[in-house]
């Protein structure tokens, strides 16, 4: 039980360790360091969603572990629900960004004329959206203990967006406070856009009673929900101005560690 506590509460930790980037920062996140763990926190989601959500998923069902899919080929049967569901997670968040106007992760300003409230409720709003999938990623996860996964592998994916999370702090509080907020309230803002973390893990976990075979579509939906994330919004981010060969270096970096972690601790 503690283990899964602290694996719950590790990703809103990550939040708040980023977001007190402010209280020893000036205002803005020099472009070099933003590129860097904006590249980093790619790669260690990239590395996250390949080895500890479809490679799973794709087990689970190769093992029998998912709705019976009729007469289709034994390797069409394992590779099936991980598609499905990574295409839905994908879809999901593109739905989300499409009907909910918001910021995208990293960005200093809004387009047009906004008032200091409004683009800071659309910058806390946008990173809230990224966390939920992400948490409901850690619930999948410590879920799966029933069907083969590893407390070390989930802990690994817990510890993995932690990591993640920490420069997405510094990215949402440095700007709040450079709009003219004071510091605590932006590690607060910062720290809140977490929060969804955690209540995304909790409510997967008490639905994992009735989840049952459906879990390897809930892996690959929460893989294809991250994966959305880096393609949208990190790694535009990386791409724009200069610099980002560091941006590059960071990925590189940021999946190796994820990848050992997973198969270390896996």
């Amino acid at each position: 039980m503690n283990a899964l506590v602290i694996g719950i509460l590790l990703p809103l930790v990550g939040t708040m360790l980023g977001s007190a980037f402010v209280f020893f920062m000036k205002k803005d996140i020099p472009d070099r360091l933003q590129k860097t763990l904006l590249g980093f926190a790619s790669g260690v989601m990239v590395a996250a969603s390949v080895w500890s959500l479809l490679i799973p998923s794709i087990d689970m069902a190769s093992s029998g572990c998912s709705p019976n899919l009729g007469e289709l080929s034994a390797g069409l049967r394992s590779v099936l629900p991980a598609a499905i569901g990574f295409l839905a997670g994908m879809g999901f968040l593109l739905l989300i960004d499409e009907l909910t106007p918001h910021l995208h992760v990293g960005a200093q300003k809004a387009e047009g004329p906004k008032s200091r409230l409004s683009r800071t409720m659309m910058l806390a709003l946008a990173v809230t959206i990224h966390n939920l999938p992400e948490g409901m990623a850690v619930g999948v996860v410590f879920a799966g203990e029933a069907q083969g996964l590893t407390l070390s592998a989930a802990l690994a994916v817990s510890i993995g967006i932690a990591i993640q999370n920490i420069p997405e702090g510094a990215i949402i509080s440095m700007p709040m406070h450079a709009e003219g907020n004071s510091r605590m309230k932006s590690f607060l803002i910062g720290t809140l856009s977490g929060v969804v973390e955690p209540l995304g893990s909790v409510a997967i976990l008490l639905l994992a009673g009735v989840l049952g075979v459906a879990l390897p579509y809930l892996l690959a939906f929460a893989a294809g929900a991250m994966m959305y994330v880096v393609v949208e919004e990190l790694i535009p981010e990386t791409a724009q101005g200069r610099h980002t060969n560091l941006s590059t270096i960071g990925f590189a970096i940021g999946f190796v560690l994820m990848m050992i972690m997973d198969v270390l601790l896996g």
